[in-house]
């Protein structure tokens, strides 16, 4: 490659990420996938006080018409290789305007307003949820998903008749695709003031 040149794609050192929603949007259709385990921290508490990390792993889809669909699995160990639980969400994003983090980054609200199942995947996770979220469900069984879409679900804390909404954040750069870090206490997404305000490990396309 010649000194000062780019390669196709890349933009010059400095040079600033501008996108406009639009370029956003057309960017982000296709496949995505995380780039290694992620860990988070949940709210729940170990006995000393501590925050109980929360390992996973996302798929995501961006369709057309703001939809999109994401799995997520969820593992006992920062490695991904004991899965508990299997997540699939289906919805639409709706878009809140500009975020300070970087530039062309978005406010974005994912609303889960067509599809929410669980799955467990390891015999004591199925055992939990038939402990914690039995009425209303079959029995939960191993690799047996089952749809939680406008039930109360305690696990997960969420309430009959309402849609699973978090407010979040997106970030397109080049082939990278980020969304917001948790808040450092475990809060989650639930209300605008929660909203992220830093980059989460990214997505890679699939």
């Amino acid at each position: 490659m010649t000194p000062g040149t780019a390669r196709l794609g890349e933009r010059p050192p400095g040079e600033r990420n501008s996108m406009n929603l639009q370029q956003v949007k057309q960017g982000m259709v296709g496949e995505w996938v995380s780039l290694a385990p992620e860990i988070r921290p949940s709210a729940s508490k170990n006995p000393d006080g501590s925050l109980k990390p929360f390992y996973l792993r996302r798929e995501f889809k961006y369709l057309e018409g703001d939809v999109f669909e994401l799995t997520i699995v969820n593992s006992a160990d920062p490695y991904g290789a004991a899965p508990l639980a299997r997540i699939f969400l289906r919805g639409h994003m709706l878009w809140r305007g500009a975020h300070p983090i970087a530039d062309g980054a978005q406010k974005v609200d994912f609303v889960a307003d067509e599809a929410y199942e669980v799955m467990a995947m390891h015999p004591g996770f199925a055992d939990l949820l038939n402990k914690a979220a039995a009425q209303g469900y079959d029995r939960w069984e191993v690799n047996k998903p089952q749809s939680i879409f406008g039930k109360s679900f305690v696990p997960f804390g969420l309430s009959a008749g309402k849609n699973f909404m978090e407010h979040d954040l997106v970030y397109l750069n080049r082939d990278l695709l980020f969304w917001g870090a948790r808040n450092i206490d475990g809060r989650g997404f639930d209300k605008e003031e929660n909203r992220p305000t830093n980059l989460q490990i990214p997505l890679v396309r699939k």
